[in-house]
C-alpha cells in the first residue's frame, strides 16, 4: 500500500507501475499535511481510515495482463516544423522550446561522437526506472540540438548522476526547485567552446545550453520526471532547461575542482550538483579577502536554504576579480572555505520555533541548543563547502545552494 497526498498520486503510480506493482492500492489524504496543525492532521487521517484498513487487509485484484512501462519504439514524425513541435509536446518528450528531430541520421551523426556501444546501459533512471542507453541518451541530445562532440559529456554527466551519492530519485520528485548543475573541467571544455566566462550561466553558447539540456531532457523522457507529474518541484526555476558552464581555469588562482577532487589538470572531468538557481553577489567595495567573505557568507545565511537543515555541499562560484582579491590576501581556497563555513552561519533566533522543533530532529547538534545566539552552519564540515571560479569581468559572483540531501559527484570523460 501507498499512503500519501493526492497531489503526489500520479508519481505513486508511475513509481509503482515502474517497479512492476501497478496494482498496488494507494490510499490519498487532501494536500497538504506538512506544515499545518496536528489536529488538522488527525482530521485528514481520520477521513481515509477505512481505505487504509482495507487495503491493508484485502489483497488486490491482480490485473487480467500485467501491465508494463512504454518500451521505445520507431515512431513517424510530421514533417511540417511547427506541427512537429506540437507533435512532441502532446507526447511529454519536450521541455516547451522548440526541438530538433531525432531522425536516424541525426541520431546516427551523435553516436559517431562515442565508441561505446549504441545499446550500452549507461544508468538505470528513477523514478520511472529507464534505462538510459547510449543510444536513448543520443536521441535525447538530437532532441537538444547537440553536436557530436558534446555525447562523451552528456554520458558522463548521466552515469554521474546515477551514483548513489547524488539521491538522483529524490532530487527527480522534490517540491524544491533543484535541478542538475553540470560543471565541466579540463582541456575538453575549452576544445568544445563551454562557456566558462562573461555570462557562464546564460545565453549565448551552442555547447552549454546543448548539454545541459540533453541531460535535463533525458532525466525527463528516460528517467520520468515529468514536470508536475513526477517532478514535484512547486516552482522549478530556469535551469530545469539547461544548466552547464565550465570553471574558468585560467582566471582562476586556485588548483580547479578537478585537480582538487584528485584528478590530473590535463583529465577532462564532469561535475554534477544538485543546484537551485544562482544568487547574485555584489561586492564592489570589498578590498580584502575578509570583506569578499563577509559578503558570500552573508548572502549564504539564510533560514529558507535547505542547506541549512539538510547539510549538503553549498556551493560558491567566485567571479574570477573576486577571486583575485581573495587570493592577493594569500588566502588558499581551503582558507575562503574555513571562513565562509565560519561565518556563513545563521542565529537560532531567525527561525520559528515550529522550524527549530523540526529540523531538532534532523541536525540537533545545531537545533537543540537553548540560546538564540547559537548559530547554524550551512554545511556539515568546511570540506563540504564547494568554491569554483566562472565569469568575466565585474566585481559580482554567485551563491547557489543545493537540495541539500545530495553530494556533488565528479566522474572522468570518456570517448
Amino acid at each position: 500500500m501507498v499512503l500519501g497526498t493526492d497531489e503526489f498520486s500520479s508519481l505513486a503510480r508511475a513509481e509503482a507501475l515502474a517497479r512492476g506493482l501497478p496494482h498496488l492500492p494507494l490510499v490519498t489524504v487532501p494536500h497538504p499535511i506538512g506544515g499545518i496543525q496536528p489536529a488538522g492532521v488527525r482530521a485528514k487521517a481520520a477521513l481515509v481510515v477505512d481505505e487504509v484498513m482495507q487495503a491493508l487487509t484485502i489483497a488486490p485484484r491482480l490485473p487480467a495482463a500485467a501491465e508494463r512501462v512504454e518500451e521505445a519504439e520507431m515512431l513517424e514524425a510530421p514533417d511540417d516544423p511547427d506541427r512537429l513541435q506540437a507533435w512532441i509536446v502532446e507526447r511529454g518528450w519536450g521541455d516547451g522550446l522548440p526541438v530538433l528531430p531525432p531522425t536516424l541520421g541525426r541520431v546516427k551523426a551523435l553516436l559517431g561522437g562515442t565508441r561505446r556501444d549504441p545499446t550500452e546501459v549507461v544508468a538505470v533512471l528513477p523514478p520511472r526506472l529507464g534505462e538510459a542507453t547510449v543510444q536513448a541518451l543520443a536521441v535525447n541530445a538530437a532532441l537538444a540540438g547537440a553536436r557530436p562532440e558534446y555525447l562523451p559529456v552528456i554520458l558522463a554527466a548521466i552515469e554521474a548522476l546515477a551514483d548513489p551519492a547524488f539521491n538522483l530519485q529524490a532530487i527527480q520528485t522534490t517540491t524544491h526547485p533543484c535541478s542538475p548543475l553540470v560543471i565541466v573541467n579540463g582541456p575538453l571544455a575549452t576544445a568544445l567552446g563551454i562557456n566558462s566566462g562573461a555570462g557562464a550561466l546564460g545565453p549565448g553558447r551552442w555547447a552549454n545550453a546543448a548539454i545541459g539540456r540533453a541531460v535535463r531532457l533525458a532525466l525527463q523522457n528516460v528517467g520520468g520526471a515529468r514536470p508536475g507529474r513526477e517532478d514535484r518541484a512547486t516552482l522549478g526555476h530556469p535551469g530545469k532547461y539547461t544548466y552547464c558552464l565550465a570553471e574558468n581555469e585560467a582566471a582562476s588562482p586556485w588548483e580547479p575542482l578537478h585537480v582538487e577532487r584528485g584528478f590530473q589538470r590535463a583529465v577532462s572531468t564532469v561535475t554534477v550538483c544538485a543546484s537551485e538557481a544562482p544568487h547574485n553577489v555584489n561586492d564592489h567595495g570589498s578590498t580584502t579577502a575578509r570583506g569578499i567573505a563577509a559578503s558570500l557568507a552573508g548572502t549564504a545565511a539564510t533560514v529558507g536554504s535547505n542547506n541549512v537543515y539538510l547539510e549538503g555541499e553549498p556551493l560558491f562560484v567566485l567571479g574570477p576579480e573576486h577571486a583575485q582579491t581573495v587570493a592577493g590576501d594569500g588566502w588558499s581556497k581551503a582558507d575562503l572555505k574555513h571562513a565562509l563555513f565560519d561565518a556563513a552561519r545563521v542565529p537560532l533566533s531567525r527561525f520559528s520555533d515550529e522550524n527549530r522543533g523540526r529540523f531538532a530532529a534532523l541536525r540537533p547538534q545545531w537545533f537543540q541548543g537553548t540560546s538564540g545566539d547559537t548559530t547554524v552552519p550551512i554545511a556539515a564540515t568546511w570540506e563540504d563547502v564547494m568554491v569554483i571560479v566562472a565569469g568575466g569581468a565585474g566585481k559580482h559572483s554567485a551563491f547557489i545552494p543545493t537540495f541539500g540531501r545530495t553530494r556533488s559527484v565528479t566522474r572522468r570523460i570518456g570517448e
